[in-house]
């Protein structure tokens, strides 16, 4: 699905990516592990086209989507979230996913005016679709409150909830587990393999928590000092001497002993 061939990202002269190479595969759920300023955050804005490259490529299914503004590769199906949830806080859950797919015929001004049964009828098919994926996520009770007012855990699943919105093939997902309560953090993971294996989403996703990557993830890839330093299942990466002595100390090495 995704090959990212020997990416750097320069920002004067702090390497923040520093030949990153790796491969997702489709239909995986690849986990993006590393200490903070590892670059995996870089990397994904490089490939999601927040970030242009200093050099290296990014290829999608054959082809060669290096530098592609966000909106031009959400179009092709290649979506992000954020460790930091964006949500239209005033809007209710419902509207918020409405919002998503592009060319709404009510963003037309001429539209507006003349072609009130068709945007009607648009907004009636959206909100069916948006209640579906509500109550895919579980959160259909939701459905009418402000965003602004849901939890962490919440507006994390309401971000996993806006890529069903459209037709999304890989899904780059950032510390989706970042301040989310095990609970939710277990709906969240199975909504991830629920999308993985019921409906095809690949996924890529940045996380700390090891236990809900190696719930997930297989491969997992390390990173370290804007490169891959390794790549394997969850157990190979917890054995990795070169990976523990390097920089994820002895704290996996115990949880890798106790697993």
């Amino acid at each position: 699905m995704i090959v990212v061939e020997d990416v750097h990202k320069h920002f004067g002269g702090f390497h923040a990516v520093d030949g990153a190479t790796l491969t997702i595969e489709t239909g995986s759920i690849t986990g993006l592990v590393g200490p903070n300023g590892a670059g995996k955050t870089t990397l994904f804005n490089v490939i999601a086209g927040v970030l242009e490259p200093t050099s290296g490529r990014v290829i999608m299914d054959g082809e060669d989507i290096t530098g592609l503004p966000p909106h031009e590769l959400f179009s092709r199906g290649l979506l992000r979230t954020f460790q930091i949830a964006h949500e239209f806080s005033s809007m209710t859950v419902r509207e918020n996913l409405m919002m998503v797919p592009g060319d709404q015929s009510g963003e037309a001004l001429w539209n507006a005016w003349f072609a009130r049964h068709r945007i009607a009828s648009e907004e009636r098919a959206l909100a069916r679709k948006a209640d579906e994926v509500l109550e895919f996520l579980t959160i259909d009770h939701l459905s009418d409150e402000k965003a602004g007012n849901l939890s962490g855990g919440q507006k994390k699943l309401l971000e996993l909830g806006r890529t069903m919105m459209v037709d999304a093939k890989v899904v780059f997902l950032d510390e989706v587990g970042a301040g989310v309560n095990r609970t939710l953090l277990n709906t969240i993971g199975d909504a991830i393999q629920r999308l993985n294996t019921e409906r095809g989403y690949t996924f890529c996703m940045i996380e700390h928590d090891m236990d809900f990557i190696g719930r997930l993830c297989d491969p997992v890839i390390v990173m370290a000092e804007g490169h891959v330093l390794a790549k394997g299942t969850i157990d190979e990466i917890k054995a990795n001497e070169q990976v523990i002595e390097a920089y994820l100390g002895t704290g996996l090495k115990n949880k890798a002993a106790t697993a």
